[in-house]
């Protein structure tokens, strides 16, 4: 069998990349939505509704969950990833992005009081999520891979 075939009869790869590969388009429709202006880097950028973080380790436990087994070491090791990676983007990323967006602040009162700095000097405040971001795209995971593993 060969490499690319066996890279798409993964099921749980397929799940992975699904639930990020979702997450980041419904990101990218809700941003759209709320600003009246299609935003290219929402497909793939980081931070916002839903946690494209948690959709991709969601679906990947969910997925190694329904091949092997609840008692497998697959499980074991995708669980404990999912809960790491949501942790992180709900604690030190959100707190980045809060950061980010203080710095930014400053950087604007600075540039109106004549600094030289300019607008691309400005940081990215999408890069942590909220818990309620991240709860709707673990749901969104599960799901996923829930409708992967049933169908193929």
């Amino acid at each position: 069998m060969d490499f690319l075939t066996a890279l798409f009869q993964n099921n749980i790869l397929i799940c992975a990349i699904s639930g990020w590969c979702v997450a980041q388009v419904i990101k990218a429709v809700i941003h759209m939505f709320l600003t009246r202006k299609f935003l290219a880097e929402r497909l793939v950028g980081g931070g916002g509704m839903p946690s494209s973080h948690s959709a991709t380790v969601c679906a990947l436990s969910t997925a190694a969950c329904i091949s092997y087994g609840v008692q497998s070491f697959e499980f074991a090791i995708s669980f404990i990833l999912a809960v790491i990676v949501m942790y992180d983007a709900m604690g030190v990323r959100r707190e980045t992005g809060i950061q980010a967006h203080v710095l930014n602040e400053m950087l604007e009162i600075f540039s109106d009081m004549g600094s030289d700095m300019s607008p691309q000097d400005k940081l990215k405040e999408f890069v942590g999520h909220t818990p309620l971001q991240v709860l709707i795209g673990a749901i969104l995971g599960i799901v996923i891979a829930i409708l992967i593993c049933n169908v193929l």
